[in-house]
């Protein structure tokens, strides 16, 4: 479902542009994909937007400066900079030129996710983008990604899981009954394609998440798909 929301995604680097407009318009966000700055201004010629997600490294020319110039063109469009530097004087230039934030690279795409809809509260734009974030229910359990919780309604207690488990079984909520590949959940988890074939990061990770919801052995919320992937296999609601 679309939020009503109009993002521009700016990248030179097509792998990352594809990958970050997949991403947002599974959150229900409309997305514009732009390679470089003469893409991005010919965007906003032709269209509103009420969000810019804008890469500082662009080949024909500055991010910095085009962030410059759109704010002064269009002060209310708010921009999120994207930026391989670590240096605290090139966000801080960011920021004063009138970024509205920053994230460095690499990043998860579900904290992009965070700082868009934070942006948009701040400014006032997109009610329907900043709505409470979506609950779920499966089995017994609750997961509340606003206060990102997992709870056993049946023990009545919680279930204690790191950032990278809690992050994977929402991506399963998200999208149940699908067959989720490995390359296609380090993508969603990490923000990035393993190259590695010997890389067992995802497996780790399923197989601690299956043992603290107490799928070790039983299978019965997570299949595991011979040379398909994971499947998340119970029905959920969102609530």
């Amino acid at each position: 479902m679309s939020l009503g929301i109009k993002l521009l995604v700016v990248d030179d680097d097509a792998e990352i542009r594809h990958l970050l407009g997949r991403y947002l318009e599974d959150q229900g966000f409309d997305i514009r994909l732009a390679a470089d700055r003469r893409d991005c201004e010919s965007r906003l010629a032709a269209e509103t937007f009420d969000l810019v997600v804008l890469d500082v490294m662009l080949p024909d020319g500055s991010g910095l400066d085009l962030c410059r110039e759109v704010k002064d063109r269009t002060p209310d469009l708010a921009i999120i900079l994207l930026t391989a530097l670590k240096e605290d004087i090139d966000r801080i230039i960011g920021l004063e030129l009138g970024a509205d934030d920053y994230l460095v690279k690499p990043f998860n795409p579900r904290e992009l996710v965070a700082r868009i809809r934070a942006v948009l509260r701040r400014g006032g734009r997109g009610s329907e983008a900043v709505a409470p974030a979506p609950r779920y229910r499966f089995e017994s359990f609750h997961l509340d990604t606003a206060t990102r919780r997992v709870r056993d309604e049946g023990s009545g207690q919680d279930i204690d899981l790191t950032g990278a488990e809690f992050d994977l079984l929402v991506i399963f909520l998200e999208r149940p009954g699908r067959v989720l590949s490995r390359d296609m959940l380090m993508d969603l988890l990490h923000g990035r394609s393993s190259t590695d074939p010997f890389d067992r990061t995802i497996d780790v990770t399923m197989s601690r998440l299956r043992k603290k919801i107490g799928d070790n052995g039983v299978f019965r919320l997570f299949k595991t798909v011979r040379n398909g992937g994971y499947q998340f296999a119970a029905p959920v609601e969102k609530v």
